[in-house]
């Protein structure tokens, strides 16, 4: 009996390598203290009331935040471990198989489950507030989508100490994804976690199409909505389009793996390139997905410090909603040298240099807007000033690359692995941080710490050049991607050991920017104006942090930037007429999400490990929550209006 324990112990857990039992520590010693804290602290009731169950948009956006900044701590830990190994050349840190889990574990978590959840926290901090609106179209489906991402991700990384990572690229291309080349589970985790926190996504894009266009405060026309909220929405149609075949992708490839099917085998009649279209259809259009809302921050960063309205802001919604179109007609770009021939290839070509026309369009308006503006530096600023010659490079090397003569050389070498990582830092990451240096005050109620948020900016800058500027160079030297180790005599030594010293700066970086909100709760330094940046539009007119109606009565907009017109206006003396107020209608908490998003992790769970034991039931627990769903009729409740005034005088009291 127990010689049996011992194997299947032996055979689910991650045994044999050193880092993965100190990972096993960390993540037991952490559970354990979790668990010791909400006991010892009777919090569980609280966990549960004020945020397993919330619906409120807020919460669930600091509750992405969160988690999209942990992904970021394991995503980074991934990019450190890589960098170790190519430090020197014949290097024996991490074997060949280690390698190729860390490589594809980092491009995953930080797409889909750091960059995706940092942008939907912000979707959910930011696009009510900006639009007047009191909630999202559907608060139960957002509390939903959350969660949903949430044991997604958890199913994913959970592949890291149970069973194995999977170890065939962040894109999981067959043959190598398939049962015959891949036959342990960890390929069945990356379908699973994906296909989870997919539909998650999947979700949220609907939702926010349907509050921008549906939730606006009177008064607001489309071409008067903040530029975020445009970022947004130009963001959440990509994502309604492109999600789905990402969806039916990973579904086929498990059909394949699960029921011997041979869609993408050429043995069985299939074709991997199928695969490979399919998945960059989906693939190329999520670069937009999350770097499109990052353009709609810098859009609002920069007209706020520089004290000026928007340069050109119908070109610049003309320019996002382009790019999310034209976003679809690029993909092949990623496979030139795959035969698909010369004239694929060059209609190819061409859509991805139109693409780069908006983006150049958005760059000389931001550019325009600062000009004779009296722009004031603060962090936020900061990193929209390091994200403008970042992403001018980046976007010159994806020009050099959709050239398809010249992609010949440049594919699959390091000069692709430092152009995407190009833009995908200096615009996601710089952009997202950006965002969250700006309204950080609004959903906290406490500003950061400008000095060590400047630091955080340096580090992250300078290490960022010092890691990828090189890798461009190793790129023309011959240098291909996911390569574990080289030999000495290729002359790449001193390049990678620049490069892998940039990599630990921005892992410092990190920890500033860790220590920065660490210093700014326990020192922490109040707004009690609400509106700390002098802002432009409607967030900034109500109190910091946001009541849970957000607005006490709806404001009536008149114009593009309509808080900053009123505040024109109230200098001049003009008072606005006092609001009456009504009760307020808003959504009650349900336990109905987290719940089933539970039954979908252990649906998953069972699907890898091929335990239709525990798949089956959790399948019908979800069918149980949407039949439980049906029956809810007690979903909403009133605010009266004796508790408005009184949180309103709560909240403007120490205005």
């Amino acid at each position: 009996m127990w010689d049996k324990i011992k194997d299947f112990a032996s055979e689910f857990f991650v045994t044999g390598d050193p880092l993965i039992y100190g990972a096993d520590a960390a993540i037991v010693l952490t559970s354990v203290a979790i668990l010791f804290v909400l006991t010892y602290f009777k919090k569980w009731k609280w966990l549960w009331r004020e945020w397993l169950t919330t619906v409120d948009h807020k919460k669930i956006g600091i509750m992405y935040v969160i988690a999209s900044i942990l992904m970021l701590f394991r995503g980074g830990v991934d990019a450190l471990l890589m960098r170790a190994q190519l430090a020197l050349p014949e290097m024996e840190f991490l074997n060949a198989d280690h390698y190729n889990q860390v490589f594809t574990t980092h491009g995953v978590i930080m797409i889909l489950f750091m960059a995706m959840p940092l942008m939907f926290g912000l979707f959910n901090i930011v696009v009510p507030l900006q639009i007047g609106a009191r909630d999202v179209a559907f608060p139960f489906l957002n509390s939903l989508s959350f969660w949903l991402f949430f044991w997604g991700a958890m199913l994913f990384n959970v592949s890291f100490v149970i069973g194995g990572s999977p170890n065939a690229g962040w894109l999981a291309y067959p043959p190598l994804s398939g049962s015959m080349y891949n036959p342990g589970v960890g390929q069945d985790f990356y379908i699973w976690g994906i296909q989870i926190s997919g539909i998650g996504s999947l979700m949220t894009g609907i939702n926010f199409i349907v509050t921008i266009l549906k939730m606006r405060a009177p008064g607001m026309k489309l071409m008067q909505m903040p530029m975020f909220t445009w970022s947004t929405l130009s963001s959440c149609v990509t994502i309604i389009f492109a999600f789905p075949i990402l969806t039916i992708t990973l579904a086929l490839l498990f059909i394949d793996r699960y029921l011997g099917a041979h869609f993408f085998t050429l043995d069985g009649g299939g074709n991997p390139m199928m695969y490979i279209n399919l998945i960059w259809m989906w693939g190329h259009p999520e670069v937009y997905i999350v770097i499109l809302p990052a353009f709609g921050i810098f859009s609002e960063i920069v007209a706020t410090f520089s004290r000026k309205k928007l340069f050109g802001y119908k070109s610049m919604v003309f320019a996002l909603m382009s790019i999310s179109f034209f976003s679809f007609f690029t993909w092949v770009h990623h496979f030139f040298t795959m035969g698909s021939g010369a004239n694929v290839n060059t209609f190819f070509a061409i859509t991805t240099m139109i693409i780069a026309i908006p983006t150049g369009v958005k760059v000389f308006n931001w550019l325009f807007t600062m000009f004779r503006g009296r722009v004031s530096y603060k962090t936020p600023m900061l990193w929209t000033m390091g994200f403008i010659p970042c992403f001018i490079v980046g976007g010159m090397t994806g020009v050099l690359l959709s050239v398809a003569p010249a992609d010949f050389q440049f594919h699959n070498s390091y000069f692709l692995i430092a152009h995407f990582h190009q833009v995908l830092i200096g615009g996601v990451a710089f952009g997202y941080f950006a965002g969250l240096a700006y309204w950080w005050p609004k959903v906290f109620g406490f500003t950061l710490n400008e000095k060590l948020g400047k630091w955080a900016f340096w580090l992250w800058n300078i290490g960022f050049y010092v890691c990828f500027m090189p890798q461009y160079f190793l790129g023309l030297d011959g240098m291909t991607r996911r390569l574990n180790t080289y030999s000495w005599d290729l002359g790449w030594t001193s390049l990678n050991l620049v490069s892998t010293i940039g990599g630990f700066l921005m892992g410092l970086g990190f920890l500033f920017q860790v220590w920065q909100i660490a210093h700014s709760i326990k020192f922490m330094q109040r707004d009690t104006t609400g509106d700390p940046w002098n802002g432009r539009t409607l967030e900034w007119s109500i109190p910091s942090p946001a009541p849970m109606y957000n607005f006490a009565t709806l404001p009536q907009v008149t114009s593009q930037d309509d808080w900053w017109e009123r505040k024109q206006r109230m200098e001049k003396g003009e008072k606005p007429a006092e609001p009456k107020l009504e009760p307020i209608h808003m959504p009650r908490n349900s336990g109905i999400p987290f719940i089933k998003s539970v039954c979908w992790f252990f649906a998953g769970f069972g699907f890898v490990q091929n335990w239709l034991w525990l798949a089956i039931p959790g399948l019908i627990g979800v069918a149980i929550c949407m039949l439980a769903r049906s029956f809810s009729y007690n979903t909403d409740y009133y605010i009266p209006v004796d508790e408005v005034k009184r949180t309103e005088a709560a909240l403007r009291g120490s205005v």
